[in-house]
């Protein structure tokens, strides 16, 4: 049996690149999970920006 290991997965913020550059108040971020073994690159999705009413694509910070 295959032991599993907690620190695989992070924790990780991605935030709106388009609403940073535009200026309006206010952020749009997500918090979800990612594998450290399997994306050890930055994360970069296309989400949905409730302030810009729009998908976007949102980037991970930190």
């Amino acid at each position: 049996m295959a032991k599993k290991t907690k620190d695989a997965r992070i924790q990780v913020i991605l935030e709106c690149t388009e609403h940073k550059a535009s200026g309006m108040p206010g952020t749009s971020r997500y918090v979800t999970t990612k594998s450290k073994k399997n994306t050890p690159d930055r994360l970069e999705l296309k989400k949905y920006n409730s302030i810009l009413k729009k998908v976007t694509v949102h980037k991970e910070i930190k």
